[in-house]
């Protein structure tokens, strides 16, 4: 048992209302400014010329190109983005969510996709970055920030939220990287997108987070208080009678 499994109503109002709000909004404000500066600085270079690093990773990417990445790259392709990355997997997500009792946790999924979204939209229209000249797939138009990125950071925040557990952040970790790597494969974005796309994504994810951090606790220990309870229900309707009631059975 947890030290939390054993908690009342009114102390787990109480916990709630106690968890910190302010170092995740901070961290997140401070994650899409950075952002923001960084496409400053980005245009400000002769209107988006990449940055050495990026040639160089560019260059290192297209010499590994062959037939198993570029079916890895393309399958993250359709993953991270358009119907599937942008509607599929936030609805999926929302019902598993709501099957699991996890409303709060399906909401904040939603608003975070949708605002991450929104903001990558809004750099891209504002910064208007070229894309890099050899390409692997159609996109829109806006290289700054990269959208798909930016989608895989903010599910990985927001699950690692709604379920902190090592796995969850180590497993988001993985797939936004993955992600960052087979956009810049593809030819479809500089690595410094990338870089604004995980900025926006986990910034926008951590300042929603302060937002819906009380009742995503309450929430959370409400929901470990009924998996407790369940598993104590069924270990003890696995124990075994002791021989005394047995032999007076008999």
């Amino acid at each position: 048992m947890t030290d939390t499994d054993d908690l009342r109503p009114a102390q787990r109002e109480a916990r709630a209302q106690r968890l910190g709000r302010r170092v995740p909004f901070v961290s997140g404000v401070v994650a899409v400014v950075a952002a923001a500066l960084l496409g400053v600085v980005i245009m400000a270079r002769s209107g988006g010329l990449p940055f050495a690093f990026d040639e160089e990773w560019a260059a290192d990417l297209v010499a590994l190109r062959g037939p198993v990445g570029d079916v890895f790259a393309y399958f993250m392709n359709a993953l991270g983005g358009g119907v599937v990355g942008v509607f599929l997997v936030p609805v999926v997500a929302a019902v598993v969510l709501l099957i699991a009792r996890r409303p709060w946790g399906a909401l904040y999924f939603i608003v975070a996709s949708a605002a991450s979204a929104l903001v990558v939209q809004i750099l891209k229209n504002v910064f208007g970055r070229a894309r890099p000249e050899d390409i692997m797939v159609t996109s829109d138009t806006g290289s700054f920030p990269s959208g798909h990125v930016a989608n895989a950071a903010t599910i990985a925040v927001a699950l690692g939220v709604i379920v902190p557990a090592v796995w969850v952040w180590v497993l988001g970790g993985v797939y936004t990287v993955l992600m960052a790597v087979s956009r810049t494969y593809l030819g479809a974005h500089w690595l410094s997108d990338t870089i604004g796309g995980l900025l926006v994504g986990a910034g926008v994810a951590l300042v929603l987070w302060s937002l819906f951090a009380a009742p995503l606790e309450r929430e959370r220990l409400a929901w470990i208080a009924r998996v407790s309870a369940r598993n104590a229900a069924r270990a003890q309707a696995h124990v075994t009678p002791p021989a005394s009631e047995r032999d007076a059975k008999d």
